[in-house]
């Protein structure tokens, strides 16, 4: 039988040298480029696997001949004409050597040939020859295709437990971290609240398993921190709990792992430094230094201000995950309960023809060539809907603008406010016992409904539980002036209150009645907005109160006035035009209902509620004098 190739064989021997060419071109070109290894890792395995077919067909090695027209270089000399016996002896030793190491060489090389040649087999049965749909990054979603399970085919990390065990399942999250442990990849994804280990190992496969290339291992882990990824495999428990993961009793062994997006821009820091907890507790007054915040602080924790320049990030945090869904179970709880007691929620404007408190301190523009400025408050709105339009009892969850300049940890210039008014039968009482209950419904709610993530704010800004009473404390404010004298704190029945003679206050009244939330009425009439109705008994004070949460006022409310011509009197002592509020004046001259409420601050009740330093850590993008962006 002749030996010479078919012209079919040496077609398809051309066909393989072109295609090892061709490959041989990609992973230079890539390397050349200084791309990533896990980029031409792939190119590699299957030149090599080509090779292997090349020699199986060829019987030679694939690689360019050698030139045996070159003779060999002869001794120069008569002397060296002949090798002596030793030299020649020497040379024999040495080459044998030499073929020794060869052939170990060989041998290695065609056991690591059948390895690769082994696991592309194993590759190609479990993805059909197609490595991306092993690995790999995933192709951009634009909603091109929907299948018919849809995201259902996802589960969530949360729900993964021991009772999903030997369950094959499909998560998606952030890659948190990932290391490298040999031949193994141990990932930990992440998503919102909660975080999971993923674990694969090379292999090449047995049965109906799925061989695991090194390459996947490569990309496991060379997948920048951050980058979204899909992992599909089998849920295990593990021997021992998994430290470092919320779920600690399972973690699934990967089987096809892909990038869906790329975090391509280098992190401003570490997600591991943004999680740390903190090493001591920061005071909740007093001013705010946005210099002091903006560097890394002791032990590597991230600086407030750069955390805010970069907050898109810094909301990946499972603390920053709990406190805005605390923040939204606030406002849940708050519409919740007010709709249970008839009220009818509202939405008021935010552009006004004049300050809607009387104040200074609003945000003016123009417009259409009218002086305009942002509201301050839905105060006057809510009372005309409550009080004159008939609605009796409403509530409005918005945005409250303030362009005071105060650079403080509990002010904000922009802030959202829960706002309620309704009308009353006889005593103002009927609005504060609406709001006692308000509260003690939200508390109760917080603690039945968010039990996981209060949990997780507690991890990094350890606090203890609030104490409230069923029943909601509250005293009159010539009391509460009088439990300060009474500590040795100067302060005058008339006088307002100071932030520290507040907290002051609020340390007595947790000691005294075993309490950190009360209510605190009959404020001096002076330190109230305008339209807040006199105390009938002392004309120095007022049907004003504030509602205190751990020392600090968290509610301003009062009884209104009703009554057009006392609201111009009061109105003219504050030295308000009273042309700029002539619409408010002219609603309570077609009958009004008696009536009062109360704003307030959503941000300052989470950052009290959840024993927070600074409020920034409850607004999710602040607006301060300082900061408008991002």
């Amino acid at each position: 039988m002749s030996n010479e190739a078919t012209p079919a064989e040496d077609a398809a021997i051309a066909e393989l040298i072109n295609q090892i060419a061709t490959l041989g071109a990609s992973i230079a070109s890539a390397k050349k480029e200084n791309k990533p290894k896990e980029e031409w890792e792939p190119f590699l395995q299957q030149m090599l696997a080509l090779k292997i077919e090349y020699k199986e067909k060829t019987g030679k090695e694939y690689g360019p001949a050698k030139d045996s027209s070159k003779e060999a270089k002869k001794p120069k000399g008569e002397d060296n004409q002949e090798a002596s016996d030793k030299n020649k002896e020497k040379r024999a030793k040495k080459a044998a050597e030499k073929a020794a190491r060869e052939e170990k060489k060989r041998k290695q090389r065609e056991e690591r040939e059948a390895r690769e040649r082994e696991k592309l087999e194993n590759l190609a049965k479990a993805s059909g020859e197609d490595w991306s749909k092993v690995f790999g990054d995933a192709p951009m979603i634009q909603s091109k295709t929907k299948s018919e399970e849809g995201a259902a085919r996802w589960t969530k990390i949360g729900v993964l437990e021991k009772e999903l065990e030997g369950q094959k399942v499909l998560v998606r999250g952030h890659l948190h971290t990932s290391r490298g442990v040999g031949k193994g990849a141990f990932v930990l994804l992440r998503s919102s609240l909660y975080t999971v280990q993923c674990v694969a190992f090379e292999s090449s496969g047995k049965d109906e398993q799925v061989g695991i290339p090194s390459a996947m291992i490569k990309f496991m882990t060379g997948v920048p921190v951050e980058s979204i990824v899909d992992v599909y495999g089998t849920l295990t428990v593990p021997k021992n709990p998994v430290e470092g993961a919320t779920q600690s009793n399972v973690e699934i062994q990967v089987e096809t792992f892909h990038c869906v997006h790329k975090a391509t821009a280098a992190m401003p820091f570490q997600m591991e430094d943004a999680c740390r907890p903190d090493l001591v507790k920061e005071t909740d007054v007093g001013a705010y230094d946005h210099e002091a915040n903006q560097s890394a602080t002791e032990g590597g924790r991230v600086g407030q201000e750069t955390r805010l320049d970069h907050r898109w990030i810094d909301l990946r945090t499972p603390a920053n995950q709990s406190i805005f869904r605390v923040q939204s179970m606030v406002c849940t709880l708050f519409r919740e309960y007010l709709l249970s007691q008839n009220f009818v929620e509202i939405h008021t404007p935010k552009l006004l023809s004049g300050a809607s408190e009387g104040g200074a301190d609003v945000f003016t523009l123009d417009y259409f060539g009218k002086p305009a400025c942002l509201s301050m408050s839905p105060q006057l709105h809510k009372q005309m809907a409550a009080a004159c339009g008939g609605f009796e009892r409403v509530f409005e969850i918005g945005p409250v603008f303030r362009a005071e300049n105060s650079n403080t940890r509990r002010h904000l210039c922009e802030f959202t406010g829960l706002d309620m008014e309704m009308a009353i039968m006889e005593h103002y009482d009927e609005v504060l016992d609406v709001l006692g209950d308000l509260f003690v419904y939200i508390f109760d709610g917080l603690k039945a409904r968010c039990g996981p993530e209060l949990e997780r704010v507690k991890e990094q800004h350890g606090f203890e539980d609030l104490q409230y009473l069923r029943k909601t404390l509250k005293i009159d404010y010539a009391t509460g002036c009088k439990l300060l004298r009474e500590a040795g704190v100067e302060q005058d029945d008339y006088e307002d209150l100071s932030t520290e003679n507040e907290k002051k206050l609020g340390d007595i009244v947790k000691e005294k009645y075993n309490t950190e939330f009360f209510i605190m009425d009959k404020y001096p009439l002076a330190v109230r907005p305008f339209y807040t109705m006199p105390d009938p008994n002392n004309p120095k004070l007022s049907n004003s109160y504030d509602i205190f949460i751990r020392g600090q006022e968290i509610l301003s409310g009062a009884q209104r006035i009703h009554e057009p011509a006392l609201l111009e009197e009061r109105a003219k002592a504050w030295g308000i035009d009273v042309k700029t509020i002539a619409s408010y004046v002219d609603s309570f001259r077609n009958g009004a209902l008696p009536h009062g409420g109360g704003g307030i601050g959503m941000e300052r009740v989470v950052m009290l509620y959840l024993g927070l330093p600074n409020i920034r850590k409850s607004s999710m993008f602040p607006r301060d004098p300082r900061r408008i962006a991002p």
